[in-house]
C-alpha cells in the first residue's frame, strides 16, 4: 500500500525545472544532455577481451537522467542513440552507425535516463541516502539490456556475457554511480531552499 502512495505522489522538481522557460529551455537541455554524454563517450579505453570500451558515458546518463526528469532524461538519450545511429560520431571513440554489440548499453542510457528521472522527480536525488539506491537501480536497468544485446549478438551465454559486458566495468560503474550519486544532492544544497 506504502509503495502505491509513493508512485501516485505529485511529482516534486527536478533540478531542470530550476531554469527559467519551457519549450525552448527543455529543447536545449535534451540537445546539452545528449552533447554531454557524446563528450563522456570519448573519454574511451578499449581494452582487448570485450568489444565494450570503458567510458565515461555512463556517468553522463545517470547524471543527465537524473537532473531532467524522466521525460527530458528520457528525449536525451533517445537523441544521443539516434542522432549516433543517422550518422553523428558521439559513440565511444567518435564512432557513429550501429556499433554492433555494444549497442544495448545505448539502448539501456534511454531506460536508464528514464528511471532516474522518475526516481528523481519523487526526491531520490535530494540526498546521498536517496541517491545511492537511484543510481545503482539506473546501472542495473543499462546493464541488464546491454549485457542481454551483447549475448545475443555475440551468440554466448548468459555467463559469458556477463564476463565480457558486466564483469570488468563493475568497480569503475560503482565509483561513477557514487559520484553522481553525490553530484545531484550536492547541486541541490547549492540552489538554497527550494520548494518540492
Amino acid at each position: 500500500m506504502s509503495n502505491a502512495v509513493t508512485l501516485t505522489r505529485p511529482r516534486r522538481l527536478v533540478l531542470a525545472d530550476l531554469l527559467p522557460g519551457t519549450l525552448v529551455r527543455d529543447v536545449l537541455l535534451v540537445i546539452g544532455a545528449a552533447g554531454f554524454v557524446g563528450a563522456l563517450a570519448q573519454l574511451s579505453i578499449h581494452v582487448s577481451f570485450t568489444p565494450v570500451p570503458i567510458t565515461g558515458q555512463t556517468l553522463g546518463v545517470l547524471v543527465a537522467g537524473t537532473a531532467l526528469g524522466s521525460k527530458r532524461g528520457t528525449a536525451a538519450m533517445a537523441l544521443y542513440g539516434l542522432a549516433g545511429l543517422a550518422g553523428v560520431p558521439w559513440f565511444a571513440g567518435h564512432s557513429s552507425g550501429y556499433v554492433g554489440a555494444s549497442f544495448g548499453y545505448v539502448v539501456g542510457f534511454v531506460l536508464s535516463a528514464a528511471l532516474c528521472g522518475f526516481l528523481a522527480e519523487r526526491g531520490a536525488d535530494r540526498s546521498l541516502v536517496k541517491s545511492i539506491p537511484a543510481m545503482v537501480a539506473g546501472e542495473v536497468v543499462m546493464y541488464a539490456v546491454g549485457v542481454i544485446w551483447l549475448g545475443i549478438s555475440l551468440h554466448v551465454g548468459p555467463t559469458r556475457a556477463v564476463a565480457l559486458g558486466l564483469t570488468p566495468f563493475l568497480a569503475g560503474d560503482a565509483v561513477k554511480a557514487g559520484i553522481a550519486a553525490a553530484l545531484l544532492p550536492g547541486a541541490w544544497k547549492l540552489t538554497g531552499p527550494r520548494s518540492v
